[in-house]
């Protein structure tokens, strides 16, 4: 028995460690949250291939009863990842977003047009308590052993050396500091955006919008992007809610959350902001409150690409996973979906890899054939991060009048490698509004 240790029990960790124990609980454990499992099937299960160890730095106790861990949305193709590996355990309470809406911000602050379109695969989003809580139990129940406490850089040698492979799956603190930060295609040195989220009820559907949903609106100042406010319908620990984003940029008017505040200051200064500067989202706004006392988070994030592979002892090695080595902005909202991809392809690699030695080498082929695809999701999400270039500017515009390419770029969210077809680069920008007849000037005249 092959022995595996997965450091780090976010979406990409608990996937992978899940995935590596695909047999379902066994009889008479407990499901996820305390429920009970399914009867007893009197039939012999198959040894398992995997010792699977994991590390997390919580309990679903503790999980549950803190805060918010992020914002996050599963496009279509991230769910069926999840539905594939028996974790769907959320679909049939989660709501099921079926559109995309885009404001464009005017001189005067206010929403002015912009578009909307259905998503082709409806996506969800499921508060990462009830998730994390919910996975690290059915590991558990799964047979999986959980080592509960913090892991720094000093304890992964002697990981390393228990385990035929280890990976980390953390991007937060000192862990992913053992990755060395790849240049070429890490533009940034400092956060882009300054962060702060909220889990919400009582916010309203703007006409248009026909049900669950995640809009954005960006916030212009002086004919500058100050950054971009964002609504979408999730699943918390008591139900369905709202969450509300703010991606701030740094030292701008919308940058008020260096005292990392509470929930409830959270959604006062919210509401500040948007009376001054978005009064259309104020009006639909207004009347919502924190779901509970942890509904709040603050902070930012730099957008870093990293070596996969860390040398943590003469001679042994660690592969990084997830944010651990592709860390992007929130912007682009492919956090989640990308964690999940990137769990379902290293769960790809091990399990078709046999015996074979889990070195150096074959860690860095397996990220490189991840990188092939995660190549576009940075480059996409770095370029929402920037001035829009006058292509990108041309397409929203086109998509405010041609449903078709709405239609096209609300549904590039779901894989963002499509992009790099018509969106990404600008020849292909120009030849792509040519074919459809979209074509228009860059001030959308």
């Amino acid at each position: 028995m092959r022995r595996i240790a997965v450091v780090g029990a976010g979406q990409a960790g608990l996937h992978l460690a899940l995935g590596l124990r695909p047999d379902g609980p066994p009889a008479g454990a407990p499901g996820p949250g305390g429920t009970p499992a399914s009867p007893a099937d009197p039939r012999p299960r198959p040894p398992q291939p995997y010792d699977v160890t994991l590390y997390a730095s919580r309990t679903p106790e503790d999980v549950r009863s803190g805060r918010v861990l992020s914002t996050q949305v599963m496009y279509g193709p991230a769910l069926a990842l999840e539905r594939a590996a028996g974790l769907g355990l959320w679909e049939d309470r989660a709501p099921l977003i079926t559109e995309l809406g885009f404001a464009v911000a005017d001189p005067s602050h206010s929403p002015g047009g912009g578009f909307a379109a259905p998503l082709d695969e409806p996506a969800q989003s499921v508060d990462l308590r009830v998730k994390t809580a919910g996975w690290l139990e059915l590991f558990e129940a799964r047979g999986g052993r959980v080592v509960y406490g913090t892991v720094g850089p000093a304890d992964l040698p002697g990981i390393a050396a228990a385990h035929d492979l280890t990976v980390v799956a953390t991007g937060n603190g000192p862990l992913a500091e053992v990755f060395a930060r790849d240049a070429r295609h890490s533009p940034y040195d400092r956060p882009q955006r300054t962060l702060a989220v909220c889990y919400v009820r009582g916010t309203r559907t703007p006409d248009g919008l026909g049900g669950p949903h995640v809009r954005v609106t960006p916030v212009a100042v002086d004919g500058t992007v100050a950054g971009e406010f964002f609504v979408l319908h999730a699943l918390t620990l008591d139900g369905p809610c709202e969450i509300v984003l703010w991606e701030a940029v740094p030292g701008g008017p919308l940058d008020v959350w260096a005292d990392r505040p509470g929930p409830g200051e959270v959604v006062e200064r919210s509401l500040g902001l948007l009376r001054d500067r978005l009064p259309g989202e104020y009006a639909l706004c207004r009347g919502m409150e924190p779901v509970d006392a942890g509904a709040a988070l603050t902070g930012a994030l730099t957008p870093v690409v990293r070596r996969p592979v860390a040398e943590v002892a003469p001679g042994t090695y660690v592969l990084g996973l997830g944010d651990a080595v592709v860390l992007n902005d929130p912007v682009s909202g492919q956090g989640s979906s990308s964690a999940a991809r990137a769990a379902a392809h290293c769960l790809r690699a091990i399990t078709g890899h046999g015996d074979g030695p889990f070195d150096r080498t074959w860690m860095l082929r397996t990220f490189a054939a991840h990188w092939e695809h995660a190549r576009h999701v940075t480059a996409f999400s770095n370029l929402l991060l920037g001035p829009a270039p006058e292509h990108v500017r041309r397409i929203l515009s086109a998509a405010a009048r041609h449903p078709e390419v709405a239609h096209r770029y609300v549904n590039g969210f779901a894989d963002p490698a499509g992009f790099a077809e018509w969106f990404t680069e600008a020849d292909r920008a120009g030849a792509y509004l040519a074919v459809v007849g979209a074509a228009v000037p860059a001030d959308g005249g």
